[in-house]
């Protein structure tokens, strides 16, 4: 599981931590392989935005030892999904995959119940932007874990 936005600092690495637990919590996470990336180069290396990290820890998540880094071409073999937060970050990933691999790319929130379809960029707005990222993120994370479940089982 590839989770990705522009920079990977803010909504993916926070899609990250969320989804780490929730998979953790159902006993899996010897099978899920989970990781983050952005699509641009902007941030590479450096942690979390400390408002993303600061507002996921208020819920129970961490971010620690999240570095960002760069979608590479590997990453297409490497995961079953790639999930984009966003449809710029879902067009970039589209251009990069090849045919094989186009298969595996999808919007985060498609797998929640939501009626947006992106994940909102917080980075420049307020701790309410945090916030709604993180509700978005877990019903979405619920969501994806369920396609995950019912995808084994088949």
């Amino acid at each position: 599981m590839l989770f990705v936005c522009m920079g990977n600092i803010c909504r993916s690495p926070t899609a990250e931590g969320v989804f780490r637990r929730i998979v953790e919590q159902a006993g899996l996470a010897a099978d899920v392989d989970i990781d983050s990336a952005g699509t641009h180069a902007y941030h590479v290396n450096e942690p979390a935005d400390r408002r993303a990290a600061a507002a996921a820890e208020r819920r129970g998540y961490s971010l620690e030892g999240i570095r960002a880094r760069r979608v590479s071409a590997t990453d297409f073999e490497r995961f079953d999904y790639i999930v984009a937060m966003d449809r710029d970050n879902l067009d970039e990933l589209q251009k990069q995959a090849s045919k094989e691999h186009a298969g595996k790319l999808h919007l985060f929130l498609a797998f929640a119940g939501a009626a947006e379809d992106e994940v909102p960029d917080p980075y420049y707005g307020g701790a309410a932007g945090f916030e709604r990222v993180l509700d978005l993120v877990e019903e979405a994370s619920r969501g994806l874990l369920e396609t995950l479940r019912k995808s084994s089982a088949a």
